[in-house]
């Protein structure tokens, strides 16, 4: 049992426990800014950075068969190391390799997903050393989990959600300004399927508001509308196939037949009662 266990305090290790990895099964590389590497923050996006962590030396820190699983960190000041993502390591790709280097078949992971760019550790005074195994990463103590970056809200014309992304959007406080926006208006709004293509048109009036209706869509995925729990019924993550938008929005004094008229045109228009998924 190490010290920081005997203290309470949190470290890399522990976080790493939760996800049922072995420590054996990863390794941690920290990357810093260079000029014939990653040369600055824009660099630090998808293409570039697995560009830049699947090239390896021949003889590197990482061994003759590096471990499945790579977390990826980058120098944030000092020793302070933020975490980027992680790669699920498929092996070397011999036919690739050069004289000085290796190239590595790495797949994005969602392992530690909901931590990135929000996990800071502070890496051992030997900065040099920038691949550490999972033994050695685990002692690393965390000094740093931000709270997840506020989404901004992209105006009701740009509304175009997953369902995963909308239970994500009703339950995350990250999505504030969200929650103030469509909890402003009434509404008129779309469901498509996109598994088949076909189209749902509901209406928020009244005292609910887009955002009251909604909430009731993430927690079951029908919100009590009888095409859609026939869909969800015998197939509950049948909803992960649905895509959510705004058709129109009214303010919350509007009076409700106007708000009826405009959800029956979008049905009309859309042809949702004879080809869609509204029943009447």
């Amino acid at each position: 049992m190490t010290s920081a266990t005997l203290t309470g305090d949190l470290c890399l290790g522990h976080i790493v426990a939760a996800t049922g990895l072995e420590l054996g099964d990863i390794v941690l590389l920290r990357h810093t800014y260079t000029d014939d590497g990653l040369q600055s923050p824009t660099d630090l996006t998808t293409a570039p950075l697995l560009t830049y962590t699947r090239k390896q030396g021949i003889n590197n820190k990482l061994g003759r068969t590096p471990p499945p699983v790579w977390l990826i960190f980058m120098a944030d000041g000092g020793r302070r190391s933020r975490f980027l993502t992680a790669y699920e390591n498929y092996g070397e790709l011999p036919t690739e390799r050069t004289e000085t280097h290796r190239f590595f078949d790495l797949r994005p992971s969602d392992v530690l997903a909901s931590l990135r760019e929000r996990l800071v550790v502070e890496w051992s005074k030997d900065t040099v050393n920038w691949a550490k195994t999972g033994a050695l990463g685990s002692r690393l103590p965390v000094v740093e989990i931000a709270d997840p970056a506020r989404v901004d809200f992209p105006g009701y014309d740009h509304v175009l959600i997953t369902y995963a992304e909308l239970q994500a959007v009703v339950e995350e406080s990250r999505y504030r300004d969200w929650h103030t926006a469509l909890g402003a208006v009434q509404g008129i709004y779309l469901i498509a399927d996109t598994s088949t293509g076909q189209l749902y048109v509901g209406k928020a009036d009244g005292g609910e508001r887009i955002l009251g209706r909604w909430t009731a869509y993430a927690k079951n995925g029908h919100g009590g509308n009888v095409a859609l729990r026939d869909l969800t019924g015998p197939d509950p993550t049948h909803a992960r196939h649905f895509q959510f938008s705004i058709l129109r929005v009214f303010g919350p004094s509007t009076p409700t037949a106007e708000v009826d008229a405009a959800e029956a045109h979008f049905k009309a228009a859309l042809l949702t009662r004879k080809h869609g998924l509204n029943r009447n």
